[in-house]
């Protein structure tokens, strides 16, 4: 843990070193309580903007091949962050993701799976409705406005908590938990 907090503190000083960051809606991110982070993905960099500004401790999964460097490997392990093998399909990171949530800690992860650049809400992955639900916690949107340029303005807009507590218990297809995770991805782009 005194790894994970030195680290993000160090981040969270060079970031604002780097770029002009503005953070908007950081009092909506509960400081106790299983909450996932949900936030668009521009860049590699956006992981640890996430955890450089979060209050408290934030898990991720992140593609397997990333562990393989053994630098990196440590670096993301001992930041919170678990292998998936996307080729294989996602079932063991969705049961690893609400394992997290069950102990009441934070879980930060992009519903598109992998850096986007361009705005659509229409191509997010099912597996985050599933763990929200699943795992029956809320979720706190994230727009990261940025091109990542040096001295450049670098901003994060925290929208209110989303729930899906009406769906909690319920029999849910693939096609109902992929329009769930759309509404979501459409919560954070409309934070921009």
């Amino acid at each position: 843990m005194y790894f994970y907090k030195i680290t993000c503190t160090l981040f969270n000083f060079i970031f604002r070193i780097m770029y002009k960051m503005d953070i908007e809606g950081l009092e909506n991110v509960p400081l106790k309580g299983r909450v996932i982070i949900c936030s668009n993905h521009v860049s590699l960099l956006d992981p640890l903007v996430l955890a450089a500004i979060s209050p408290r401790k934030l898990n991720y999964m992140a593609k397997k091949e990333l562990f393989e460097k053994k630098v990196l490997g440590f670096l993301i392990k001992n930041l919170g962050a678990f292998p998936v093998d996307r080729d294989k399909g996602g079932l063991s990171a969705i049961k690893m993701a609400i394992k997290i949530l069950n102990k009441d800690d934070a879980f930060a992860m992009f519903p598109q799976g992998t850096r986007v650049h361009d705005v659509n809400d229409n191509n997010s992955k099912p597996g985050i409705a599933m763990i929200a639900i699943k795992s029956k916690s809320p979720i706190i949107p994230i727009y990261i406005d940025t091109e990542y340029k040096l001295f450049k303005k670098l901003k994060l807009t925290i929208g209110k908590p989303i729930s899906f507590n009406e769906y909690y218990d319920q029999k849910i297809d693939t096609d109902q938990y992929k329009n769930l995770s759309e509404l979501i991805l459409k919560e954070i782009y409309d934070l921009k």
